[in-house]
């Protein structure tokens, strides 16, 4: 195909944060894809786009595709956005891109705001490992599944809140993976109001029950790694016993075990010496 999909990022509240190539895109496309047109328009009027618009969010998109995989095929560029921050994010847009991307259509990401990342690098928590979330599911098996994979995990967790659901969502968060875990929550980023709080889940929840307003990002710091359970003296000459068994120098095994277990090569070799082996 001929045509382009361009994935534009539009600021999350900050109209400063529209990129100048994200404003070329959305003046220079013949259409673009919008979740909702009305709050779009009012952003293509600040960068003095003429773009017509076609609605694309969660009821719609299926029924869109066909549709736009047809004018790209005639060649023309069409802008996706979504009401904030990134496409598919969250937001409507995979199900498009992947029929875009099944089709080969030359898809060109135009990036900018995430209100993901910029939660991510105010919390203060690792960045070098992360796990994005999203929303969590609203109930039943999904959630209480969902909650239990969290309690796991060991990377940092950004999730999305909606501020209807976020006594809910932090009440069972705390629940999950221990009132005492490290969280910071970010509301309203890059607009005026931003607010950026950084306590336990425990006291987030306890916060939530006078209700929260605005946007929220939840970051949650990764559980601490299980403590291994300590080696024996006994286990540590059986464990020397099986690599000799298998070949293994006897010098050798005793020097695989003690870096296995963190403990000195001399003090390995003491254990087999005083077991008779």
């Amino acid at each position: 195909m001929s045509g382009i999909l361009k994935v534009v990022a539009t600021p999350i509240g900050n109209l400063g944060d529209l990129s100048p190539r994200a404003a070329e895109a959305l003046c220079e496309a013949d259409l673009v894809l919008a979740e909702d047109t009305r709050h779009t328009g009012r952003l293509l009027e600040h960068v003095g786009s003429r773009v017509p618009q076609r609605s694309l969010h969660e009821h719609n998109e299926r029924e869109r595709i066909d549709e736009v995989l047809a004018r790209l095929e005639a060649g023309e560029t069409i802008a996706l956005v979504s009401d904030a921050g990134t496409p598919t994010v969250s937001d409507p847009g995979y199900r498009l891109l992947a029929a875009c991307a099944k089709a080969g259509v030359r898809i060109e990401p135009i990036p900018g705001a995430s209100a993901a990342l910029a939660a991510l690098v105010v919390s203060g928590l690792p960045t070098d490992r992360v796990a994005f979330e999203g929303f969590l599911p609203r109930k039943g098996e999904a959630r209480h599944g969902r909650l239990a994979e969290l309690a796991d995990e060991r990377r940092t967790m950004v999730v999305f809140v909606a501020p209807h659901r976020a006594a809910a969502d932090l009440a069972d968060l705390a629940d999950a993976l221990g009132g005492e875990r490290r969280a910071v929550l970010a509301r309203e980023l890059t607009k005026l109001h931003e607010e950026v709080v950084r306590a336990s889940l425990d006291d987030l929840a306890r916060r939530a029950r006078s209700g929260f307003r605005g946007e929220l990002t939840l970051v949650i710091a990764g559980g601490a790694a299980p403590v291994p359970a300590p080696v024996t003296d006994a286990e540590v000459v059986d464990r020397v016993r099986a690599l000799i068994a298998t070949g293994v120098r006897k010098k050798d095994a005793i020097a695989e075990v003690a870096g296995a277990v963190d403990r000195p090569k001399r003090d390995v070799y003491q254990l087999v010496v005083d077991a008779g082996s």
